[in-house]
């Protein structure tokens, strides 16, 4: 039942890259195993032990529940996400850009990379923090080290798909043994841990429900997480499946087992961080934990050394964890929304440096302590833009033109709906709170308030209401895919092409040689030859001209026994010098002297010497506009 309308593949380097077939048993079971547990660590992150932190210590066990409904909020939305990559062959982001305008996935795509960032922000801090506790480096230093992840996930990409969730899953585990050590150390109060899971209210007016609504909006950014949502469509994937009826059955079940088992873990984790806060901190008075640093100086005030070593190495281990699925999320909604494709090491360095400097200035401004309160922030914003993702999630798995027998019940429908209203809501009521808290704290901001911030929230408020109706509007108004490469168009005929004048880049090496053998094997004894060098000594290059020293005597010597050669064997030949930078000289000989077809010798360079001498055959291409054949050095023997 694979999408007809989309012809590129989601993560086209590791697409069906792990054979599933021929398994039985627990094996089959295990093949599948895999894309839950990367998407699990996003559950797992800085960002989560932040709002854990500051929800434990500040209300005991009363989050619990927060928690509880927002694992199982996720489970729900990540099989959906799983079913939609299994079935159709999309990810999310490629089912957005069929559904919607050009100019809508423009605005989705923004949307969800400020998540992105966001979520990379809390990781950089985590990270940083993390190495402080344990190596005592200073925050700012942390923060900048941060930017050489990407040589890890890069190794680890190259290495294939196994590897990358073996490395995710020795992360998870080292924070789980962690975090269970811990709890025997601390020893939480169970019978409040079981009245933890009975829901609370969040809306009544005081001060205090204000800032536990805040927490628990954080929670929910922080645990159902939109980016998520992206990826796990994407890595289901992964797996190669029979796409029959039977085949795609069996493959959402096996992926539910996989979503069920990964967020599970990841809910013990997040509980453990809230009850080792609340068993640590709320209990013994200390009721405004809200940094990281806090925590871990106050478990070893309590518990002595191993606790906070444990809480560090586990902080460090979710943070570089996260940051690699962070990456590959950044990919999905990139090549998916808006037909962009990039190296993964210069998408990842570009959302790095975005939450890095975010995190450098709050350093220079506020402070170390100021990084607390910025990572729950950071999932605020997450949460706020959870909406635009779980919305179209819903309405593409409902489609039963599109998923035929494989769209969701209308039971299963009804809840998933009932949980995005509940996302929407929440969010609703803090953006709605925060704006009268800004208008009473600060009279004087009053203009820029009603100016710029109040019909931002309008414009983001209409977008979201046309996620929600044009779906329902247009029901089954597939937009044609537009793919990074374009579509392939039908090839009725193909008809010789005859190139009557050919330029033959010439530098006196041995690819000489294979240079003219392949420009003639294009033209015959019809074509025209011109052989062209170029000087580039430092008086060429100054005036631009022929300067007749002994180099370029030399080399047009030379050039004239390769033309007279050729002619001897029958060729119509001749020789063009040329004068100054090769790529610029080159090309105006093709211009002046109407050639209509190249053949140029590559060096063989690698990155380095490339880096160093500059490589002219891109500069030649991108300055002519006639088709150019690169011919490389063939191996000594």
């Amino acid at each position: 039942m694979k999408d007809t309308n989309t012809p590129n593949k989601s993560l086209g380097n590791i697409h069906s890259s792990i054979g599933t077939e021929n398994k039985l048993g627990w094996r089959r079971l295990l093949a599948f195993i895999g894309p839950a547990y990367l998407v699990s660590v996003g559950y797992m992150d800085p960002g989560n032990w932040a709002t854990d932190i500051a929800g434990g210590s500040a209300f005991g066990y009363k989050l619990i529940w927060v928690l509880f409904a927002s694992n199982l909020i996720a489970l729900l939305l990540q099989s959906l996400s799983a079913r939609l990559g299994i079935v159709r062959g999309l990810d999310l982001a490629q089912a957005s850009k069929n559904a919607y305008p050009r100019f809508i996935n423009f605005c989705l795509y923004i949307l969800a990379q400020i998540a992105i960032i966001a979520c990379d922000l809390a990781e950089v801090i985590g990270m940083a923090i993390g190495l402080q506790l344990l190596f005592h480096l200073p925050l700012i230093w942390g923060v900048s080290l941060t930017l050489t992840d990407t040589v890890l996930m890069l190794f680890l990409m190259n290495k294939g798909m196994r590897k990358l969730e073996v490395f995710i899953m020795s992360m998870i585990f080292i924070m789980g043994m962690s975090f269970l050590i811990e709890m025997f150390i601390v020893r939480p109060d169970v019978l409040e841990i079981a009245k933890g899971f009975i829901p609370n209210n969040l809306f009544k007016g005081d001060v205090i429900s204000q800032n536990m609504l805040y927490i628990a909006i954080g929670i929910i950014g922080a645990t159902v997480m939109p980016h998520n949502l992206y990826l796990h469509s994407s890595l289901v994937q992964t797996r190669q499946i029979v796409r029959t009826h039977e085949g795609i059955k069996s493959a959402i079940k096996f992926n539910l087992f996989d979503t069920v088992i990964a967020l599970n873990l990841a809910f013990i984790v997040n509980a453990a961080i809230l009850i080792l806060a609340a068993g640590a901190f709320f209990s013994n008075g200390y009721f405004k934990v809200a940094e990281i640093q806090d925590a871990y100086k106050l478990l070893a005030h309590i518990f002595g050394p191993l606790a906070p070593t444990l809480f560090a190495v586990a902080l460090i281990a979710s943070g570089q964890s996260s940051t690699i699925t962070g990456t590959l999320a950044g990919q999905i909604i990139l090549e998916g929304h808006i037909n962009l494709r990039i190296e993964p090491w210069l998408r990842r360095l570009l959302t790095r440096f975005l939450a890095i400097v975010p995190a450098v200035l709050t350093i220079l401004y506020f402070g170390d302590s100021g990084l607390g309160s910025l990572i729950i922030l950071s999932q605020v914003v997450l949460s706020l833009q959870l909406g635009f993702a779980v919305i179209p999630l819903i309405h593409f798995t409902s489609n039963r033109k599109r998923m035929g027998k494989f769209a969701i019940s209308l039971k299963v429908k009804i809840v998933a709906w009932l949980s995005a209203a509940l996302i929407v809501a929440l969010n609703a009521k803090l953006v709605f709170d925060q704006l009268l808290d800004w208008i009473k704290e600060y009279p004087s901001a009053h203009f820029w308030i009603y100016v710029l911030v109040i019909p931002l929230i309008a414009a983001i408020a209409v977008l979201l209401l046309y996620v929600f109706f044009r779906p329902l509007l247009f029901k089954h108004h597939d937009l044609p895919a537009r793919v990074p490469h374009g579509l392939a168009s039908t090839i009725h005929e193909i008809k010789p092409i005859t190139y009557k004048h050919i330029g033959v880049s010439i530098d006196f090496s041995k690819n000489d040689r294979d240079c003219i053998r392949h420009a003639i094997m294009q033209g015959g004894k019809e074509a025209r030859y011109t052989l062209i060098h170029v000087v580039e000594t430092a008086g060429a290059r100054y005036y631009g001209t022929e300067v007749m020293d002994h180099e370029t005597q030399s080399d047009v010597n030379n050039l004239e026994k390769y033309a007279e050669a050729i002619v001897k064997l029958g060729y119509k030949a001749n020789a063009h010098m040329g004068f100054g930078r090769a790529a610029s000289a080159i090309a105006q000989i093709v211009a002046e002297e109407k050639i209509d077809f190249l053949v140029m010798g590559s060096h063989g360079h690698k990155v380095l010497k490339d880096l160093i001498f500059g490589t002219t055959v891109d500069s030649v291409r991108h300055k002519v506009h006639v088709p150019v054949l690169v011919v490389k050095p063939q191996p000594s023997r």
